[in-house]
């Protein structure tokens, strides 16, 4: 593809960190597509495996495919280098180690065409990789109840799924992904967008697939927590004056306790059972849920059964 041919339909943008293994299935979904008007680039920002090696075939093989390589700056920095290569007038998120379902693009471009005012198009996924989770869709987890709203982001009973399509209008009003947060870069863009009346549409089916890999931390959840946390103070600052700022400052309240549960569970795991627990009591851990009360109440009884009790809950649930 030359640059001065006339730009595609969508630009599917590939964050590929780590992922060099899985790369090539992400890339052959994307080649599935029953929609065919797409280019794709494909962003390793300092991987610390061969992503190039992994993409150089559908490099050679399909000029649609672009590979860009940059110095590591996150993902946030990633997407926005990869964009802004990109000449759609539709941007299409896929994650590096995420499938799209064939039709994925035919239905999801023609839902943003269908009018003007939508900034944001979603859909539902089904879950990959976690044995608790396997076959699952994303939607029995993360809520997508409708009609999707500013408000119903804040509270979370809408959630955007990653593979999303956006308008890059939308995109470039905004600035960009927030290169300062380390995660829920993602979730901080979608409320930017809608802050500025921009519409999100949803197409109910699942039309991707979405990996969780094993081996997650809770140090890593306190992260996505903490990082949430920022985004709704943000929020909340933006919002000074309207209803829904109420909104962000209870939950970034809210995920301040989650980082604090996050914490005191990684404490616990870690041998460090007395300060962990002590975390937890101190963030309400037993409010999680009835299951929860339970535990603490056992916990507090009898702390020598924590670690066991909470090693227990992460096989089963596929985290370790």
């Amino acid at each position: 593809m030359t640059m001065n041919a006339p730009p595609p339909a969508v630009s599917v943008i590939v964050p590929a960190w780590g992922v060099a293994h899985l790369v090539g299935e992400a890339l052959t979904s994307l080649q599935a597509q029953s929609f065919g008007d797409w280019e794709a680039i494909v962003i390793d920002d300092g991987a610390p495996d061969d992503v190039a090696g992994a993409v150089a075939p559908f490099v050679a093989a399909d000029p649609r495919i672009r590979f860009l390589a940059t110095g590591n700056g996150g993902l946030s920095a990633a997407r926005n280098r990869a964009i802004a290569a990109s000449r759609a007038p539709l941007i299409a998120l896929l994650d590096g180690d995420d499938q799209y379902a064939p039709d994925y693009l035919e239905h999801m471009v023609a839902a943003i065409r269908a009018a003007p005012d939508i900034g944001i198009i979603s859909c539902d996924a089904i879950y990959s990789g976690q044995p608790s989770r396997e076959g699952r869709r994303f939607s029995e987890y993360h809520g997508q109840a409708k009609p999707p709203t500013l408000a119903g982001l804040l509270d979370r009973s809408f959630n955007v799924f990653v593979a999303a399509i956006m308008r890059r209008e939308a995109f470039d009003a905004t600035g960009g992904f927030d290169e300062s947060l380390p995660a829920a870069e993602d979730f901080d863009l979608w409320l930017r967008i809608v802050e500025q009346g921009w519409r999100i549409a949803q197409v109910p089916e699942p039309l991707a697939i979405y990996r969780r890999r094993p081996g997650s931390l809770s140090s890593a959840t306190r992260q996505l927590r903490l990082a949430t946390a920022r985004v709704y103070e943000k929020a909340a600052a933006r919002l000074a004056g309207r209803p829904e700022a109420a909104i962000a400052t209870a939950m970034m309240e809210q995920m301040r306790r989650e980082a604090g549960w996050a914490e005191g569970e990684e404490l616990v795991l870690t041998g460090r059972t007395s300060a962990g627990l002590s975390l937890l009591h101190r963030h309400r851990a037993g409010g999680r849920s009835p299951r929860w009360r339970v535990m603490m109440g056992l916990f507090r009884a009898v702390p020598p059964l924590a670690g066991p009790v909470l090693r227990w809950r992460r096989r089963r649930e596929g985290d370790i």
